[in-house]
């Protein structure tokens, strides 16, 4: 008996995993920026923009941004439901984790495109919103970490201490991201820095930003003393230093501009799924398989070996 075990498979949806954690960075950032340029509501109907696929007279930049928003949320969900498929096909030659992974994405992106239905039809909810960017989130977190097991199907680098205060500090990421989220969907900013009115919840904002960035910078001061980790790691390392500490300039400089410069609102946004993706992507990196051994036979002699 002869069963050859090739992970060209893998790899390949691991290269197409790749891709799709860059279309979903990108979903968030221009809903960040639709949001910002207050054009959630620029297409008024749904699925359609103004009853047809392509809006002719009525495109302009708020048009624009809403359209390519939902034009990237539709290539996600197709390529997402393609690799399930793939996942089904090549069952025997993967990980028996994968398509159940894969099953489970596909839902959580049909949920996503509910929620992004209702946030027009009920015009723009906050808790919707809110919502909406949270499912968004756990879709990165999710995707980067696939794509690392798929491209890097070695053993974990992280112990497992170590991966746990990962874990801590990408769900508090997240649980930041989201109350901003929160302060943004409400107004709550605006209203506190043009009237003085709805301070507490931008304050809680402010306030939890610090034990979070102490968090994030505590797991990477640590993972760098693991000499293991710093080795195969520190490129990781060095971004999630560098997207904090950005993160933290763009945050105090909105606000001191009075949220008036967009640019920064969104890259405030675009840091946060950054540090979403990256934080997730240590946590599952696993070491490199040589070349030798991307394909190997079992054969009967080997199974007589194994078996004594």
């Amino acid at each position: 008996m002869q069963v050859l075990y090739s992970p060209k498979p893998r790899f390949r949806l691991g290269q197409l995993a790749a891709h799709v954690v860059v279309a979903l960075i990108a979903l968030v950032v221009i809903g960040g920026a639709t949001r910002v340029m207050e054009a959630g509501l620029a297409c008024p109907d749904w699925p359609l923009c103004y009853g047809s696929f392509l809006p002719g007279r009525q495109m302009n930049l708020q048009v624009f941004l809403e359209w390519f928003h939902r034009l990237d949320a539709f290539f996600v969900g197709i390529v997402l439901i393609t690799q399930f498929v793939l996942s089904l096909y090549w069952a025997k030659l993967l990980p028996k984790w994968l398509p159940w992974t894969y099953g489970f994405l596909t839902l959580l992106v049909s949920f996503q495109g509910f929620l992004g239905a209702l946030t027009v039809l009920q015009l723009l909810p906050s808790l919707v919103v809110v919502a909406h960017l949270a499912v968004a989130f756990a879709l990165v977190a999710i995707m980067s970490g696939v794509t690392q097991k798929l491209l890097s199907p070695g053993k974990l680098i992280l112990p497992n201490w170590l991966r746990s205060l990962g874990f801590v500090s990408l769900l508090s990421v997240i649980a930041q991201s989201l109350l901003g989220s929160r302060v943004a969907t409400s107004w709550a900013a605006h209203r506190c820095l043009n009237f003085g009115d709805s301070c507490n919840l931008l304050l809680l904002h402010r306030t939890s930003a610090l034990p979070v960035s102490l968090l994030v910078i505590s797991f990477v001061i640590i993972s760098f003393t693991q000499r293991d980790v710093f080795i195969n790691q520190w490129p990781y390392l060095v971004m999630i230093t560098f997207l904090i500490i950005s993160q933290i300039f763009l945050g105090v400089f909105s606000i001191k501009l009075g949220l008036s410069e967009p640019g920064l609102i969104i890259g405030h946004q675009l840091v946060a799924c950054l540090l979403v993706a990256v934080i997730s992507a240590l946590n599952f990196k696993g070491r490199d398989i040589d070349e030798s051994s991307k394909s190997f036979f079992i054969t009967e002699s080997t199974l007589e070996t194994c078996h004594g």
